[in-house]
């Protein structure tokens, strides 16, 4: 009796658009470069690599320093209620 065990690693990706619609490109389905902690904490690594340097602002007739944009905290959503359907139901999150 001979018994085999195969594992099969799919590779998905992703088209993602750029500029204003008409170019895009494909990369890989990765889920940590996308959501979760990993994803905060790549981002706030790029933060600090950058916060030295200028953001424009209001049709690029202002500019902060991208280091002074403070960061917020995600709020917990137990209890909230939320519609469903076209406006006309609700129900409670969990």
């Amino acid at each position: 009796m001979r018994i085999s065990i195969q594992y099969v690693i799919v590779m998905v990706k992703i088209r993602i658009r750029g500029g204003r619609g008409k170019g895009f490109i494909w990369v890989d389905s990765d889920a940590s470069k996308w959501s979760g902690n990993e994803f905060k904490k790549i981002q706030a690594a790029r933060q600090e690599a950058s916060k030295d340097k200028y953001i424009s602002t209001g049709r690029g007739t202002g500019k902060i320093k991208f280091g002074d944009i403070p960061t917020t905290k995600a709020t917990d959503t137990k209890g909230m209620w939320v519609s469903s359907g076209r406006g006309t139901g609700k129900r409670k999150l969990k």
